[in-house]
């Protein structure tokens, strides 16, 4: 058997990897070849092309790197037509995605989605296109598999990975000793995983940073970065800030752990942070397009995943094109001077961990894979080849 698995982002490709194994798990003999990154490399995954390391957001990102998706694409479709792969594994990145999907579905490829986009909060439309070009969603959020089932759309509830790869983290116990031998109350900030994003956000943390600081003296601010080219940008944005800041880069685990608060990006890091039970204050700044765009067809309250899982606004959203930087340090001296008020968000995110964060999503989807698909075709197959 052979498997096509697509991942563009870092976060897809950790949830790739684990899938990976799960599949191998039940069939060892299984072979992947796809779009992704170092993790579905390391676990068996020949790359066609490292996709990760072009992970963009935004349209104007897109357009810059338009040839290259092109090119992925042609490359796909040469491999779809060759080699003819069993099943085609999209996880998140729409976008590149929805045309990988019809490349596959014309050629007769069963398409499973993985961790699908949120169409139900800002591209409902394009829910023809999920049920056009994919044969099963592979839900990620407990109300995504009735709202794509009342759309005429095949899915399943599976689960999310991040809960199965969160229960699984070791924290570096030397690095957490090392910090609370230091004193201070420790704020983690997480400027995100994206260049655009880390510079898009930077402002705002500097300016709350600062008027925590202000109040209260005995904080000092941790920055979890995700690669050491996002550590020059930070060191940059803080040298003149008289700040105690520490930046440190594959980290974010043990920051989220220490931290007796957060401000950080929106997105898939928020399940984490809901996993340490972290008070986080969440900060989002796209470009004036999108935000103006995503006015107009947002259909749903939060931006982050905690609160749309918990139905109520446990982290606060601060979404504008400009910095938003006081607000977001407001709602983090909230939490410092209020104890009640952080231990009760605790709380809530505790209860609300035990009653979503189940483990076994990538077993469960394997096996929907597995179970799905015909058995492998008696046909000798083509030795693996990737097209140039």
């Amino acid at each position: 058997m052979r498997i096509f698995i697509s991942a563009g982002e870092p976060s897809g490709d950790h949830h790739g990897a684990a899938l990976i194994h799960s599949l191998r798990k039940r069939h060892p003999d299984v072979e992947f070849v796809g779009f992704g990154g170092p993790h579905m490399e390391e676990a068996g995954c020949t790359l066609v092309y490292p996709l990760c390391q072009l992970a963009v957001m935004w349209f104007t990102r897109v357009l810059a790197n338009v040839t290259t998706f092109l090119s992925l694409l042609s490359r796909a479709d040469r491999y779809f037509r060759h080699q003819r792969p069993d099943a085609v594994i999209l996880i998140d990145y729409p976008g590149f995605h929805w045309w990988l999907a019809r490349r596959a579905h014309f050629h007769g490829i069963p398409v499973y989605y993985f961790v699908p986009p949120q169409l139900w909060a800002w591209a409902g439309w394009r829910v023809k296109k999920m049920r056009r070009y994919v044969d099963h969603v592979l839900c990620s959020l407990p109300f995504e598999e009735e709202w794509y089932r009342q759309r005429g759309v095949a899915a399943h509830y599976v689960g999310h990975p991040f809960f199965d790869e969160l229960p699984c983290q070791t924290l570096n116990a030397e690095f957490i000793d090392e910090q609370r031998r230091k004193q201070g109350t420790i704020i983690g900030l997480l400027p995100g995983s994206r260049t655009q994003e880390v510079t898009g956000n930077l402002p705002s943390l500097l300016t709350a940073a600062r008027l925590v600081h202000e109040r209260h003296p005995d904080t000092r601010f941790l920055v979890a970065c995700y690669r050491e080219a996002h550590r020059a940008l930070v060191n940059d944005a803080f040298r003149d800030a008289k700040l105690p800041v520490e930046v440190h880069v594959g980290r974010t685990p043990e920051i989220m752990h220490l931290a007796h608060s957060c401000a950080s990006v929106s997105g898939s890091v928020t399940l984490e942070l809901l996993h340490h039970g972290t008070p986080t204050v969440i900060v989002y700044r796209p470009s004036r397009f999108v935000y103006h765009v995503g006015k107009r067809v947002i259909q749903c309250p939060y931006i982050s995943l905690v609160n749309l899982l918990a139905d109520q606004l446990l982290f606060p959203e601060f979404v504008s094109v400009h910095p938003r930087g006081e607000e977001l340090g407001k709602s983090l001296l909230h939490w410092l001077d209020d104890p009640a008020a952080h231990q009760q968000v605790r709380s809530e995110l505790a209860t609300l961990r035990q009653s979503v964060a189940k483990p076994g999503a990538c077993d469960r989807a394997a096996q929907f894979v597995l179970n799905s698909l015909h058995s492998p075709s008696a046909e000798p197959r083509l030795p693996l080849r990737i097209p140039a």
